[in-house]
């Protein structure tokens, strides 16, 4: 972790409307400063095997959420860059993987005191090696279900974290083996 860095103000992203459509661009700075402009995500859920997800813990120097446990991958698009682009390009820079099948499981708005962000959600098992990039965040690790849900509302995870996870993963109250059986042979 290196506390000198911070993220590029003067980056530009898509503007874009809640169907995804390019409308123009903004800078960085000027998205997450509180003028709601919404913008594209990528995010990417990276079980195992068993069922466990890897959770990237993000660095203090953020600008949104620093020292927290997030999504595996998450990202900007980039201005000019697809949904695909962009995430090939951050679950890359971010985890050392270039080897994966992203399955796209849904999209929502999500809506910050500082930021909206339209968020393209995939999901992906993977066995192989992953390194996060010490420039990009602070490590990260395999959690189980049980401890993840231990710790929703803890001030461990991201509130977009916990929202997402809510959305697509959480348990059925009467069956929570078939949540987990259903999910490995969505991302299997």
């Amino acid at each position: 972790m290196n506390g000198t860095m911070s993220d590029n103000a003067n980056e530009l992203f898509p503007t874009v409307d809640d169907q995804g459509n390019v409308t123009g661009c903004v800078t960085r700075g000027e998205a997450h400063g509180g003028s709601m402009i919404l913008h594209p995500v990528v995010h990417l859920h990276v079980f195992n095997a068993h069922g466990d997800l890897f959770l990237q813990h993000r660095p203090v120097w953020k600008d949104i959420q620093p020292g927290k446990w997030d999504t595996a991958c998450g990202g900007h698009v980039a201005y000019g860059e697809t949904i695909e682009q962009a995430l090939s390009r951050e679950v890359s820079e971010e985890l050392g993987i270039t080897d994966f099948t992203p399955k796209f499981i849904g999209r929502y708005i999500f809506e910050s005191s500082r930021e909206r962000e339209l968020v393209n959600v995939h999901i992906t098992t993977y066995s192989g090696i992953i390194t996060p990039d010490a420039n990009e965040l602070d490590g990260g690790r395999f959690w189980s279900r049980a401890e993840i849900l231990a710790n929703i509302g803890s001030n461990v995870f991201t509130p977009n974290f916990e929202s997402e996870y809510l959305r697509f993963f959480s348990p059925s109250p009467k069956h929570p083996e078939r949540e987990v059986e259903g999910l490995r042979s969505k991302v299997g």
